[in-house]
């Protein structure tokens, strides 16, 4: 039951910080027992890593939606870059989905 800062981040997810104080069940210097307890959370403004990523590719997703939806209002001349920016939609997709089920498998781990 060593004692650690967490890092508590504006999406709701935390880390663990800097280690703080050794309990009485670890005599071993530098060593801790293995038990994680919290001296103090730390609010932190930004969001988590994971977060990030997962707003980056949805922004990025967003915009190739709309240039799709550009393109098909401009007329049918531009297939075959439709089809590509299609390709590129569904694999942004399955990009996010995995980086949410990620977040979930974090957040279900605690």
């Amino acid at each position: 039951m060593c004692f650690f800062d967490q890092h508590r981040f504006a999406c709701g997810d935390w880390k663990w910080g800097h280690f703080r104080q050794h309990c009485n069940r670890e005599y071993r210097t530098g060593e801790t027992c293995g038990m994680k307890l919290i001296m103090q959370t730390v609010p932190v403004s930004q969001k988590c890593k994971l977060c990030d990523k997962i707003d980056t590719k949805q922004r990025r997703r967003n915009a190739e939606e709309d240039r799709v939806n550009r393109w098909k209002r401009e007329g049918g001349k531009f297939r075959a870059s439709i089809d590509r920016s299609y390709d590129m939609i569904r694999s942004l997709d399955k990009e996010i989905y995995d980086l949410r089920s990620e977040r979930m498998r974090k957040l279900q781990a605690v």
